[in-house]
């Protein structure tokens, strides 16, 4: 494949991921502003480390490349004049305009540290005490003088799945929901214009990080290569999944979208918290989305006669999926086994969230023992990975992943 980006379903071979290995941006957190942070608890950086280490191993072990954003984005930032136009931008939307004292005190803090050294810093984030040459008056000038940053760090670019998602050739760079994750889609944006693997590719980008509304690529599922679902969810809204479809129908091959309204909570944040493709006919889901009588509510997007878009209401998601995937049968695998109790605590460890690296085989979290062992009796292969620091974030492996290319299926 010459492309640097081929994803046409969820469980094609995976050839190549994105990561970003966990940095001291999990060590610039403290109680009072995990809220803040979109963090509910703080890691270990050097057992989250190693965990991510083994994760990145594992997948290496099956043949997967694995490239770092981190990386990417250095190398994307050795020209001189692209280097300062992206750290304006980034200064900027951190709000600190280009007239305000700040910005110049860390354009030129930034600007004197080799470039992989300044994007582990940015990502982690500047405390004030380390400038020392900042004088109180500017420290003072901050939002607020209190406040131990002049740059927040941002614990959850590890997630690297949300920022950005490969949807066939093209992209979403994402306009995320918060405010604290906001910057990150900046990466990728940098990283297709000015990296020399991606910037003479031609990739079209589905839906820039400008666009009114909100969309994270953890709502994204490629489930074949016309077919998506996308989460209704606390991070994605109807309008942007409605301009989503405006922009890829009829320019690629995709022509339907299942957008799925999941509950809007920090537990159920995206559709790949509670439902996943993992084999042709194979999915897990947390029974919990469901009603008692097993429904939920979804709508059907797809081209009409006169170039605009028809919904269709629908609430049986087996059906649904049968019908647009063109399959017989369904196994829908619920994550804990639907009991009452380890449901929705391995839910909460993101036992819904594999990745699947081929049909019918997943990377999961190993401490959600009672799905990974009903997974294995549905025939699934799970390579399991270590995840007491790593699932402190709330998210799972495919939270953890961006995939570029995959193989056809």
């Amino acid at each position: 494949m010459s492309s640097p980006i081929h994803v046409y379903s969820e469980i094609g071979k995976l050839k190549t991921v994105m990561l970003h290995r966990p940095g001291k941006e999990l060590e610039n957190l403290a109680p009072d502003i995990l809220h803040r942070m979109l963090i509910d608890d703080i890691s270990y950086l050097k057992i989250a480390q190693e965990e991510h280490d083994a994760f990145a191993h594992v997948l290496r072990q099956q043949g997967i490349k694995v490239l770092y954003l981190e990386d990417l984005l250095a190398e994307s930032l050795t020209d001189e004049k692209v280097r300062r136009a992206f750290l304006d931008q980034l200064l900027d939307e951190s709000s600190i305009k280009k007239q305000d004292p700040l910005h110049q005190l860390l354009l030129n803090y930034l600007q004197e540290l080799p470039t992989k050294e300044m994007v582990k810093t940015v990502i982690a984030g500047i405390r004030k005490s380390a400038i020392h040459n900042s004088t109180p008056s500017l420290a003072d000038l901050a939002e607020d003088p209190d406040y131990p940053f002049y740059l927040d760090p941002m614990p959850n670019v590890y997630f690297t799945r949300d920022q950005q998602a490969a949807i066939g050739s093209g992209m979403t760079i994402n306009r995320m929901t918060f405010r604290a994750r906001r910057r990150e889609s900046l990466f990728m944006e940098t990283i297709l214009k000015n990296h020399p693997d991606f910037k003479n590719a031609t990739i079209p980008v589905c839906r820039d990080r400008y666009h009114h509304g909100r969309l994270e690529g953890g709502d994204e599922l490629v489930l074949n290569n016309h077919v998506l679902a996308v989460g209704i969810s606390q991070r994605t809204s109807a309008t942007a999944i409605t301009d989503l479809a405006h922009n890829l129908f009829g320019h690629s091959s995709y022509d339907t979208i299942l957008a799925i309204k999941i509950p809007h909570n920090h537990a159920m944040m995206h559709l790949d918290t509670v439902f996943t493709m993992i084999n042709y006919d194979q999915f897990t889901v947390h029974p919990f989305i469901l009603d008692k009588a097993g429904k939920i509510d979804i709508y059907v997007l797809q081209p009409d006669d006169h170039n605009g878009i028809k919904i269709t209401e629908k609430n049986d998601l087996v059906q649904v999926l049968k019908e647009n995937l063109h399959l017989s049968e369904l196994d829908l695998i619920p994550t804990g086994g639907g009991d009452p109790i380890a449901a929705p605590r391995e839910q909460w460890n993101d036992g819904s969230n594999t990745l699947a690296i081929a049909p019918g085989e997943v990377v999961t979290y190993d401490r959600n023992y009672v799905s990974n062992d009903l997974l294995r009796k549905h025939g699934i292969i799970v390579h399991e990975i270590r995840s007491s620091e790593l699932s402190r974030g709330r998210g799972g492996p495919r939270c953890m992943s961006c995939p570029l290319i995959r193989e056809d299926l």
